[in-house]
C-alpha cells in the first residue's frame, strides 16, 4: 500500500469512526424511547471490499452504512438498546479513532521529514 492509499484508508476509517460515534450517542440518547431500534455502523466489510478493488477512489467514495439490526422501529414498544453494550462500543470506537489518528500523524511526520522539514 502506498502512502496516499494509506492516508485514504485512515481517512475512511476516521469518517466511519465519527459516524459510529454519532450512532452510539443516538442509541444512548434513546435508551428509554419505546420502540427505538439501535443503530450500528457497517464499515469493516465495505472497507475490505474497497481495499480488494485496489482503486484509491473506492476509498474516497466508500459508503458507510448505518443499519438497524433489530429491524425498523415499531409500535411494539420494544427497545433493543443495551447501555453496557453501547458504552463498550464507545470505548472500542474511541481506541480505534485514536489509533487511526496516531497512524495518520506518523505518516504525515514521515512525509514532512522526506520533504526536508
Amino acid at each position: 500500500m502506498t502512502r496516499p492509499d494509506a492516508i485514504e484508508s485512515l481517512q475512511a476509517g476516521l469518517r466511519a469512526a465519527g459516524l459510529r460515534q454519532a450512532a452510539i450517542a443516538s442509541n444512548i440518547a434513546n435508551l428509554q424511547t419505546p420502540g427505538f431500534r439501535r443503530a450500528v455502523v457497517a464499515f469493516e466489510q465495505a472497507f475490505a471490499e474497497a481495499l480488494r478493488g485496489g482503486e484509491p477512489a473506492a476509498l474516497e467514495n466508500l459508503e458507510v452504512a448505518v443499519l438497524r439490526p433489530g429491524g425498523p422501529a415499531g409500535d411494539s414498544g420494544v427497545n433493543d438498546v443495551d447501555l453496557d453494550q453501547e458504552v463498550g462500543d464507545m470505548v472500542r470506537n474511541s481506541a480505534v479513532s485514536k489509533t487511526y489518528l496516531r497512524l495518520l500523524g506518523k505518516l504525515m511526520k514521515q512525509m514532512e521529514l522526506a520533504i526536508g522539514g
